[in-house]
C-alpha cells in the first residue's frame, strides 16, 4: 500500500500550456503598455481579481515574506497599493524598500514578474483613494492592527462596532497609519506559459530613460 498517495498525486499533476506564444516583436516597447494589454485581457476574460499581486518584502534580517495585496492604479510612475504603515509589510518596507510583484493570470496561462522599490505615496493621494472606498472598507482601516495579535476575533468585531458608532455622524477620515506605495520597477518580465515547459520569457530592463528587452531561457 501506497503510505503518501497525496505526494504521489503532487508529483504528477501537470498541465500543458497551449493557449498563447510571446515573441520580443509581440510585446511593446514600453513595459507599461504591455502591462496594460495584458490586463486589459484578463479583464475581459473576467478573471477573478486579476489586480490581485503578490508583495515579497525583506526583513532587515534577510527573512523574505510574502502574502497578496490589490493593484490600485499604475503608471509610467510604478504601481501603486495600499495598505496599514504599522503592518509587517511596511516594516519591511522602511527598512528595505527593494520588493517584487508576482501576478499570476493561470486561466491566460500567463505571469508579469516586477522588480523595483518601494516608496509611500503623498498623503494628498492615500487622501484621494480612501474618500472613494466603501464606508465599511474605511472603517476597517481604522479598526485592524495588521499584523499585531489580537485577542480573538470578537475583540475586533466590538473593535468594529465602537468606530462605526463614533464616526456615524461624521465624514471618516484617513487614519495616519494607513495609505499608499508605489512601486517604481527596474524589471518587469512577461512570461507566457507554452507547451513541454519551454515557456516564453521576456524581460524588460531599465536602462537610463529607457527599456532594453531581451528573451530569457525558461
Amino acid at each position: 500500500m501506497n503510505k503518501n498517495p497525496d505526494k504521489k498525486q503532487l508529483a504528477d499533476l501537470r498541465v500543458s500550456y497551449t493557449m498563447a506564444s510571446l515573441g520580443i516583436h509581440d510585446t511593446d516597447p514600453d513595459p507599461h503598455i504591455q502591462f496594460q494589454h495584458w490586463l486589459e485581457e484578463a479583464l475581459a476574460a473576467r478573471l477573478n481579481e486579476p489586480n490581485a499581486m503578490s508583495l515579497a518584502t525583506v526583513s532587515e534580517r534577510g527573512q523574505p515574506s510574502i502574502r497578496s495585496v490589490l493593484l490600485k492604479g499604475f503608471s509610467e510612475d510604478g504601481f501603486i497599493f495600499y495598505t496599514n504603515y504599522e503592518s509587517r509589510k511596511s516594516t519591511e518596507i522602511s527598512d528595505n524598500p527593494h520588493v517584487g510583484l508576482s501576478f499570476l493570470w493561470k486561466e491566460l496561462e500567463r505571469q508579469v514578474l516586477i522588480c523595483g522599490t518601494a516608496s509611500r505615496l503623498t498623503r494628498e493621494a492615500s487622501e484621494i483613494y480612501f474618500k472613494s472606498r466603501p464606508p465599511g472598507h474605511q472603517i476597517a482601516a481604522w479598526t485592524s492592527l495588521q499584523s499585531n495579535e489580537i485577542p480573538n476575533r470578537q475583540w475586533m468585531l466590538e473593535r468594529e462596532s465602537e468606530l462605526t458608532r463614533e464616526f456615524s455622524e461624521t465624514e471618516i477620515p484617513l487614519p495616519d497609519f494607513w495609505g499608499g506605495f508605489i512601486v517604481k520597477p527596474h524589471e518587469i518580465e512577461f512570461w507566457q506559459g507554452r507547451e513541454n515547459r519551454l515557456h516564453d520569457r521576456i524581460m524588460y530592463r531599465r536602462c537610463e530613460q529607457t527599456w532594453d528587452r531581451v528573451r530569457l531561457s525558461p
